[in-house]
């Protein structure tokens, strides 16, 4: 890694500038060579992220990273630690700006949330794309950020207003809250467990 790479490191005073939230939420990030691997976010700023997972690379080198929520990143590895490692993020003003909202927002779901979404913890499926079919028949493609048994928070281009009427897969839902990147679905019925998944990869084309 190239000195002038390191060299885009927010100065110390710039980190402590931003706001750290601590948060748990799931991702992928890929090495140097090309590797990539299942990480965990157990905190972040718009200026550095720490990660947990069972690969670490070594210090300086760059990172990419697509993390639920929040979507790629790229930085350098900064610390190694026991069961992970931090890195910086690299990015534009305006990027970092959208970065702080974000993270404002994931920092205060748990106030957000329904009370029913409380009840049941969030997960990010196996295989995060489906469609969200509106009442008029029109069909969107979209990504699946989390899921739990009473709804789904869910990465699309279009906004369906709050309390419209959609289906995400085979399941019956309506629009509750609008987001950066997309909207927060409440199911019709409390899902179970053992068949969460299958209701929306059975409608993936």
């Amino acid at each position: 890694m190239s000195s002038a790479a390191i060299g885009v490191m927010p100065s110390g005073t710039e980190r402590r500038n931003f706001q750290r939230v601590n948060v748990r939420i799931y991702g992928r990030f890929m090495l140097e060579d090309r590797s990539e691997h299942a990480c965990e976010v157990i905190s972040m700023s718009p200026g550095d992220v720490s990660l947990r997972t069972d690969k670490i690379g070594e210090p300086g080198e760059k990172i990419i990273a697509y993390i639920d929520h929040i979507g790629r990143i790229e930085g350098v590895l900064t610390r190694r630690m026991e069961d992970g490692f931090a890195m910086t993020i690299i990015a534009s003003d305006r990027k970092k700006e959208k970065l702080a909202a974000q993270l404002t927002w994931l920092a205060n779901k748990h106030e957000l949330d329904l009370p029913e979404d409380r009840r049941h913890e969030r997960v990010a499926p196996r295989n995060p794309r489906s469609v969200l079919q509106l009442a008029d028949g029109r069909q969107y493609q979209c990504r699946i950020l989390d899921l739990s048994l009473s709804g789904a928070a869910i990465e699309i281009d279009v906004r369906p207003a709050i309390g419209v009427q959609v289906l995400l897969g085979t399941t019956r839902g309506q629009v509750v809250r609008h987001f950066e990147d997309g909207v927060a679905i409440e199911f019709a019925v409390v899902q179970k467990p053992d068949t969460l998944e299958a209701a929306f990869e059975d409608n993936i084309r």
